[in-house]
């Protein structure tokens, strides 16, 4: 299950590249086919409190406008009254003019400033390719289905592999648009992107932050993205895991390194993770197994409510070592690892050293009977 990530067009607070002086601003928007004394909000997303509402606009003769002061420039969103989906854009100094489809909210077009022109031509391109990955997904996923259940890896590597290509398309769109785009408000969200990503090159993120401009780097933004780099411990295969600790379920604080078996299985999951629970037998039935060889697993959930917490781990009959810091995904643990989305597992070898990541179902069988079933 994702986390709520603004990927340019999802959700976060943003802030802009240049000093807000006056920071005046006018929405002036039209929406076609909504009755007169339906409510426009202005909301955008808190870290804690989820999304909050702003201020508010009454539609007239399918128009309406908000005004006010921005003291910097940061992802908000509009939500029209009885109309499914919110429209992302950045709320900055500035006329910006928006187009809303209430039938299709997700077609909606935003412009008058500079940042919201950037974030428009360049979702435009990113949507289609976003398309072909959700098409791909969606004609492929029974036989990816079909294939782990036979424990077919060729067939599960191909498609695997076939996706990745879409994947790297992404990616591509985002290395054009920063190379051309030194400057732009949107290089600095993608820069900050890149830490998103499954695998995350460090080196490639420090080289692609010193070719921002300077005032680019001073932002908010590019100040958290400087402490980032700062702050970075590789959790790439290959390097040593970081070590943690936090508390079990009896309260009693836990390591990683008290807990390292011969391969040692680091799960980040949480109770209200659906595909989480829906792996659960599959990581059940791979510890019975081959727990007496030397597999360990500890758990580590982005759970907030410790009942429900330890009432997933009854149920699902997880007899594992488990810890949680119960804050959700401010948990320390995942921000060290970098978790943007879960399920996610790192595998260890007994020194610590991680040797896989990210693997489920026959692919996780497959690696831990290669390293324990001799």
């Amino acid at each position: 299950m994702k986390k709520l990530i603004l990927l340019l067009f999802v959700t976060f607070g943003l802030v802009s590249f240049k000093a807000i002086i006056d920071g005046n601003f006018t929405i002036t928007g039209t929406i076609a086919g909504i009755e007169n004394g339906k409510k426009v909000t202005l909301e955008r997303q808190d870290e804690t409190k989820g999304i909050i509402t702003l201020d508010s606009a009454i539609v007239e003769n399918g128009k309406f406008t908000l005004k006010g002061t921005a003291l910097e420039p940061a992802i908000h969103f509009i939500q029209v009254a009885d109309v499914k989906g919110k429209v992302a854009f950045i709320l900055e100094e500035g006329k910006i003019n928006c187009i809303l489809y209430k039938d299709s909210i997700g077609k909606s077009k935003i412009g008058g400033t500079k940042n919201n022109e950037d974030l428009q031509s360049f979702n435009f391109v990113a949507m289609k390719v976003q398309k072909k990955m959700q098409d791909f997904q969606t004609v492929n996923r029974q036989k990816m289905t079909e294939a782990q259940s036979k424990q077919d890896t060729v067939v599960i590597n191909q498609l695997t592999a076939d996706f990745g290509k879409l994947q790297k398309e992404m990616v591509a769109l985002s290395t054009n648009f920063l190379g051309n785009n030194p400057k732009s408000f949107i290089s600095v969200l993608l820069v900050d992107n890149m830490f998103n990503n499954p695998e995350v090159d460090i080196e490639k993120i420090k080289k692609t932050y010193n070719n921002l401009d300077a005032s680019l780097k001073n932002t908010k933004p590019g100040k958290t993205i400087q402490s980032k780099i700062d702050s970075f411990k590789s959790i790439a295969i290959g390097g040593i895991a970081p070590d943690f600790s936090a508390p079990n379920p009896d309260g009693t604080m836990t390591s990683l390194k008290a807990s390292l078996g011969k391969i040692t299985i680091i799960d980040f999951w949480a109770s209200w993770c659906g595909p989480c629970r829906k792996e659960n037998p599959n990581v059940v039935a791979l510890y019975n197994e081959f727990h007496t060889k030397g597999l360990n697993i500890i758990g580590v959930s982005l759970d907030k409510d410790a009942v429900k917490w330890k009432e997933a781990i009854a149920k699902d009959n997880l007899t594992w070592t488990h810890v949680s810091n119960l804050k959700f995904w401010q948990d320390p643990i995942a921000e060290l690892y970098n978790i943007k989305s879960i399920p996610a597992t790192f595998i260890l070898d007994a020194q610590g050293k991680i040797i896989a990541r990210d693997l489920r179902g026959a692919e996780l069988r497959a690696k831990v009977l290669s390293l324990l079933g001799k």
